[in-house]
């Protein structure tokens, strides 16, 4: 996801807070949506895996979910279909996407974003984004 920049944002300095500024780099609002997702990696130097989490919150941008899977890295490319059905239903929609960001949680689990890259199946009258 990428960062916007502005000399005039607040990302330059610290807040009102005391908390140190950081970038936002989230282009679209998120929703906290638990829907079922199936992510695979897309390139073939990676190890193949099918891994089917629930999502925690999502964008029109991205989707970030919690997994007990160690194989994601930073900059992976992965294919991810949301909302995940079935391998058989027509209306999955599958995107090309990379991981942007990992979060080590407490519980052994861990927290990726992936940014969505492009949909794999769209047509000329569908528009990009996951759907809920």
């Amino acid at each position: 996801m990428e960062a916007m920049e502005d000399s005039g944002s607040k990302a330059s300095g610290s807040t009102t807070t005391g908390n140190p500024a950081y970038a936002e780099l989230r282009r679209a609002r998120r929703a906290k949506i638990a829907r079922p997702v199936r992510v695979r990696p897309s390139e073939p130097r990676d190890e193949h895996f099918e891994d089917l989490p629930v999502s925690v919150n999502a964008s029109k941008c991205g989707i970030y979910f919690v997994t007990r899977r160690t194989n994601y890295y930073k900059g992976m490319r992965v294919f991810v279909t949301f909302p995940y059905t079935s391998a058989h239903d027509p209306t999955n929609t599958e995107y090309v996407a990379e991981v942007v960001r990992i979060d080590a949680q407490a519980n052994g689990k861990f927290g990726i974003a992936v940014d969505l890259k492009l949909s794999v199946n769209l047509s000329k009258d569908t528009k990009a984004g996951p759907r809920a």
